[in-house]
């Protein structure tokens, strides 16, 4: 006898990617260039060295990587645009060979049967608008809506779901927080204030899309994690209610209840955002969808050297930590403080130190990563909690960002010599427990 099917038969399975790290491409047919092709030509910035030049070729290789797509079982596939490739300066004049790149995408998913699910902006802004003060310049947020405008008028009967953005958490903090990521800034207040205008630019392209008449669901993208006290201690409770507040809230509360958390707010002090009067009214436009990026937990420690995590199943190859239960834990909580439209878990995956050996990639890390993950979104389903769909991150192998290609995420390994694609394990156990997932129990 079969196990039950914790999903339903209109349960979407998906496989997602991001333009930048997979399409390569990066001055050819008229793209302009992004912040992220200019972090990593200055040198310095990526730990390999290596830049998204090339990449995994997607540009000229999206008919086999779609082929892939369709052999895996799934229903719809999660990808980027390149915003500089559709519109080199961010503003003006539209590049029409690269929307014919786009345009050609979606002709060979529909052959397929694959469902589209577009991100608009998955952190490669046109450089042209970074030497105008990039997201820290309000502006950017009237140029991003009059993108996401031009994309759902173009291509809005053709595409399931569009996505704002992908992780406005990370593009504020690790791009203008830390350095770590384009363009490169380390100052704690530009960081707030561009989280600010992120949400409000996610806002305006709401209703710049809505008014265009697409019938895509819209909706945002924000990665979330449970924030954990190592101890009972009043500290250690102290720094998990504030890692709450200043991730998961601080882009939840404006969306979902026109505010910021005043625990965060009261943190942040001086460095705290400027908001304009009506600002609030933009940002919380309706979803269709809300898409939830699960990888970690934060675990709060105030003791140095910090504990060590309790309860986890061991680390990534990112060195972060692996535990499912906080999808289940995280979902709950979401369901208990907001008014929720569907959730689609739009990325969840793990690094992992995998080899080709014999024409093989044995990754049995991922397929315990991924089972678990499952099982643990299962159980926050049978809770109540309104889930659409999973998107598994990565189809491919790719360029991690500051990694470079030093870090593998893919079910599908690449050869970066030679661009040779190879399923790993973990593929062929997804495609098998996609296709186990449709059968009828008996």
């Amino acid at each position: 006898m079969r196990e039950p099917h914790p999903f339903s038969t209109d349960f979407t399975w998906g496989v997602a990617t991001s333009a930048f790290q997979i399409e390569g491409a990066w001055a050819e047919d008229g793209k302009g260039p992004s912040i992220w092709d200019a972090f990593c030509h200055q040198g310095g910035k990526i730990i390999d060295g290596s830049t998204g030049d090339v990449a995994c070729d997607h540009y000229h290789r999206y008919r086999e990587d779609v082929d892939l797509i369709s052999s895996l079982n799934v229903d719809a596939y999660r990808f980027s645009m390149a915003w500089s490739r559709v519109q080199p300066e961010g503003r003006g004049a539209w590049n029409e060979a690269g929307f014919d790149f786009y345009d050609r995408l979606l002709d060979a998913l529909q052959e397929k049967g694959l469902g589209a699910h577009l991100t608009l902006y998955h952190w490669d802004l046109p450089q042209a608008l970074q030497d105008h003060g990039g997201w820290l310049n309000r502006d950017t947020a009237y140029r991003f809506a009059d993108y996401a405008a031009e994309v759902a008028r173009r291509f809005g009967d053709r595409i399931d779901a569009i996505a704002t953005h992908n992780e406005p958490w990370c593009s504020a903090n690790l791009g203008y927080g830390n350095a770590q990521f384009a363009p490169g800034i380390a100052d704690k207040k530009s960081a707030i204030q561009v989280s600010h205008h992120l949400l409000l630019s996610h806002g305006l392209a709401m209703q710049a899309m809505r008014a265009t008449g697409t019938t895509a669901k819209l909706g945002i993208v924000l990665n979330q994690w449970t924030a954990d006290p190592a101890t009972t201690s009043e500290a250690d409770r102290a720094m998990a209610e504030l890692e709450y507040a200043r991730s998961v809230q601080w882009f939840m509360d404006p969306i979902f209840k026109g505010r910021y958390p005043e625990l965060a707010l009261r943190a942040h002090g001086e460095h705290g955002p400027e908001v304009l009067a009506g600002d609030f009214g933009i940002i919380g436009q309706p979803l269709d969808f809300l898409g939830v990026n699960y990888y970690f937990r934060a675990y709060c420690s105030a003791e140095t050297p910090p504990r060590t995590p309790q309860g986890g199943q061991g680390y990534t190859d990112m060195g972060w930590e692996i535990y499912p239960q906080g999808l289940t834990e995280l979902l709950l909580a979401l369901k208990r403080e907001y008014a929720l439209p569907p959730i689609y878990i739009t990325e969840n995956g793990m690094a992992n130190a995998d080899s080709l050996i014999d024409g093989r990639v044995p990754d049995s890390a991922r397929i315990a990563y991924i089972s678990q993950h499952l099982a643990a979104l299962a159980a926050a389903m049978e809770q109540g909690v309104d889930v659409r769909g999973y998107f598994l991150w990565s189809l491919l192998d790719n360029f991690e960002w500051n990694s470079g290609y030093a870090k593998r995420f893919g079910i599908v390994h690449v050869d970066y010599a030679t661009q040779q694609r190879t399923l790993k394990d973990s593929a062929i156990w997804y495609r098998d427990f996609i296709a186990g997932q449709r059968q009828v129990p008996a």
